[in-house]
């Protein structure tokens, strides 16, 4: 598959393909896995509201590390884009213990009636014990963000190389970023003056202005203009984002609503269209429709590096939601290296599909180029279950995290290493 049309042809891949190798099992729904700084422990984010340890050793059982359950709002076990969602490790986790999560709780008191939920970014320390637990009472929140629907949430937070914390946030919810809770005329994702539909990017070693953290004085709108958090804007749920481990750029996988999922490589300031335009195309959002034709580059809005059509389009599509990955830059898979890995909730609506696929950068005048890597050992070379997200270790390995269900119900959640083709 090749999703860039005239794009300088590139070696194959050569096998374009991968085996996948099993690291721990028995979670609801995992949807993000990270290792601190300087250790190769990994913990698993369950969206139910727990934090599991899982140690390096094969035969190790996975510790539960923070539970904060009673705080999440009350999921849908059917499908529900709420719950704990994001953890990021202080860059100087080892002696400060610090980390911080997101999670979406029930609407706060003062929050406007009629809403959906809170949705909060909270600090945690960790104890020196081994094994490490979260300490509940260390608890500070540094942000509360009104939501006025359930969906589009974001909330795969990370540290960037400049040890600044980026926190992805969607537009709201509901469709074409227009509606209750959203601005008029132009929706959140395009109103400077509104946190939704933006990458923030904080410095949690400060507070300054009566905030909970401070603003970095090179962030875009800090001296005016928009709200001094924002770092980019324009987009719709970019549900995870992630560091390049070698250059330090900002990749984006954004969902898309009717036709078009997108990647982005995230830039400071940079407008990324929502909801003018989906993918690379004009969108209407009164009739809810995205144009066929690609329009590049327009009005100084910034196009993806990739899209594909998602299975919305009349004429069907590659995918039911973009799931945003990492440029592989580990050991293991040679033939990976260099290229973003990335992959799509289910190729089949309503039935466990994943697919993972390969973004190669471009060569000469060419774009990223996108195919599909197979699945070594599954039906049709495909995941055969629902790809909830992607993860690194230590050494820059990558991990697929997947369930049998959509829905937070059942503890089919599983976590497994990319491991080369045999």
């Amino acid at each position: 598959m090749r999703a860039e049309r005239g794009a300088v042809p590139r070696p194959q891949i050569v096998p374009a393909k991968v085996g996948l190798e099993m690291v721990a099992g028995g979670f609801i729904s995992p949807v993000f896995m990270t290792c601190p700084p300087g250790s190769s422990d990994r913990y698993v984010v369950d969206k139910v509201g727990k934090i599991f340890l899982v140690r390096p050793e094969a035969s190790a059982e996975s510790e539960l590390f923070l539970d904060i359950s009673r705080e999440v709002v009350k999921l849908d076990p059917n499908y529900d884009e709420r719950g704990l969602l994001g953890l990021a490790f202080h860059p100087r986790f080892q002696t400060e213990r610090r980390f911080f999560v997101f999670y979406s709780a029930p609407l706060r008191d003062g929050a406007p009636e009629g809403w959906n939920c809170t949705n909060y970014l909270v600090e945690y320390r960790a104890s020196a014990d081994d094994p490490p637990r979260a300490e509940p009472s260390s608890r500070r929140v540094l942000l509360a963000i009104d939501k006025p629907q359930m969906n589009h949430n974001g909330g795969h937070i990370a540290f960037g190389p400049d040890d600044y914390l980026y926190v992805p946030l969607g537009d709201g919810g509901g469709e074409n970023d227009v509606g209750e809770g959203h601005t008029p005329e132009v929706g959140n994702a395009q109103d400077l003056d509104s946190l939704l539909g933006k990458i923030l990017r904080i410095d949690v070693d400060r507070r300054d202005g009566g905030r909970e953290y401070g603003i970095p004085a090179d962030n875009p709108f800090a001296n005016g203009g928009g709200r001094p958090e924002i770092y980019a804007y324009g987009l719709r749920n970019p549900y995870h984002i992630a560091f390049d481990a070698e250059t330090g750029q900002l990749f984006a996988g954004d969902a898309g609503q009717v036709q078009w999922e997108e990647v982005d490589i995230i830039v400071k300031g940079g407008n990324y269209g929502w909801n003018i335009k989906e993918g690379r195309h004009y969108f209407n959002r009164e009739a809810n429709t995205s144009s066929s034709l690609a329009v590049n580059g327009a009005e100084g809005l910034i196009d993806p590096i990739v899209e594909y059509l998602n299975l919305s389009n009349r004429t069907g599509g590659v995918g039911s939601v973009v799931i945003g990955g990492y440029v592989y830059r580990g050991s293991a898979i040679p033939y990976l290296r260099g290229r973003y890995i990335f992959g799509d909730l289910s190729g089949t609506r309503g039935k466990p599909d994943g697919r993972i696929f390969v973004a190669s950068p471009p060569e000469g005048e060419g774009g990223w180029v996108m195919d599909e890597l197979a699945v070594e050992g599954r039906e049709g070379e495909r995941l055969g279950e629902y790809l909830l997200s992607f993860a690194q270790d230590a050494d820059h390995e990558l991990y697929v995290l997947s369930s049998d269900t959509e829905g937070t119900s059942g503890t089919s959640g599983r976590v497994y290493k990319l491991v080369a083709s045999e």
